[in-house]
């Protein structure tokens, strides 16, 4: 089958591996579409970060490069392993893209996503969305019911978005500002804006800012390059401040901004990934007793998110600006998002070439 696989920095290639083994406790998924994530980018331009380097296995997959590339996916399963008996073939699922120990403190108590050893299918090794196939533990497998296969891979992003905002503590009625209308960005918005929440999303990018308009995801849309931001922020909220923010950007000026433009005890919420330190002007936090805080991926979020979007209460579609069979993966995927990225929010893949 074909793979997108990671060799080293910028050294991603498309090649023919072996179909993975299907295992006792686990199922076979036919990979539908494949979303390219903004932490793959970092990877390409500046890794191996999430994936493990050279001579160091991850110590659960045991892998190292090359392994095979992306975590947000969704397909069909076409075979169950030995003892999985909850699941079916012919079903649409999207997968939770974990590897966990089970036995640290973290697994333990529940927090799964901060497992000592934590990895993501996709990027630590187990193959991943950007091959044709893949072998998953059920534990990892979400059906989907009617929901489409090109909207679902979007499901896992979305989960992080849902995962951010569960962070802050965010209540209808509240507002939250956003800094960054990418996909994460967007997604983050679009589960405030189903809460009820006044949001208001800061970007640059002229197709973004249409995005966060045209998706309904954003009440009031600000470009920092026109306006100022905080200015603005307080204007919407009376004098107050925006009671919530989430960094999606993972630049420092906007993490700056948001600092500015939260009221006295607002929560700072950073989603992003960040490639290299961020600086902190940490007499901002005091001054207002601001809480700034992180959070990582998602745990337990998936059914809630899939809930969502099966209601209706989330429209993915919109957020899908292009479709690419695997072998462009880098020329119309990669590149678009790096050096072209006011054109483009989320583009997915098919590794099999189907729905194109």
């Amino acid at each position: 089958m074909k793979a997108a696989r990671f060799h080293a920095q910028k050294d991603i290639r498309i090649e023919e591996i072996p179909e993975p083994v299907l295992r006792a406790g686990a199922v076979a998924i036919d990979v539908a579409w494949c979303g390219i994530c903004g932490t793959d980018l970092h990877e390409y331009l500046e890794g191996p970060i999430f994936i493990p380097a050279p001579g160091h296995p991850h110590p659960l997959s045991h892998e190292e490069p090359p392994v095979t590339l992306g975590h947000e996916f969704s397909g069909t399963i076409t075979a169950l392993g030995e003892g999985v008996m909850d699941l079916a073939v012919g079903q649409n699922v999207v997968v939770e893209p974990y590897f966990t120990c089970g036995v640290c403190p973290q697994c333990k108590s529940g927090r799964y996503h901060l497992c000592e050893k934590m990895g993501f299918i996709g990027l630590a090794g187990g193959g991943g969305g950007l091959g044709e196939k893949v072998v998953v533990d059920k534990r990892w497998v979400h059906p989907i019911g009617d929901i489409p296969l090109d909207e679902a891979a979007l499901i896992e992003p979305l989960s992080v978005g849902h995962h951010a905002v569960v962070r802050s503590g965010v209540v209808a009625g509240q507002v939250a500002l956003v800094g960054g209308a990418g996909p994460i960005g967007l997604l983050t918005a679009a589960v405030l804006k189903g809460m009820g929440v006044t949001t208001i999303v800061s970007e640059l990018s002229t197709a973004r800012k249409d995005m966060a308009w045209e998706s309904g995801v954003a009440d009031h849309v600000l470009d920092p390059g026109k306006e100022d931001v905080k200015a603005r922020v307080l204007e919407i909220t009376g004098g107050l401040g925006a009671d919530v923010a989430f960094e999606c950007a993972g630049v420092n000026v906007v993490l700056d901004t948001l600092l500015d433009a939260l009221k006295p005890t607002g929560v700072l919420v950073n989603v992003s990934i960040w490639g290299r330190p961020a600086t902190v002007d940490m007499q901002k936090i005091v001054l207002k007793e601001i809480d700034l805080r992180g959070t990582i991926a998602y745990v337990r979020d998936h059914a809630e998110v899939i809930e969502l979007v099966g209601s209706g209460k989330i429209n993915l579609k919109p957020f899908i600006t292009g479709r690419i069979a695997l072998d462009d993966l880098i020329a119309k995927g990669f590149d678009t998002l790096i050096n072209h990225n006011e054109t483009a929010v989320k583009i997915i893949v098919s590794p099999s070439g189907r729905g194109l």
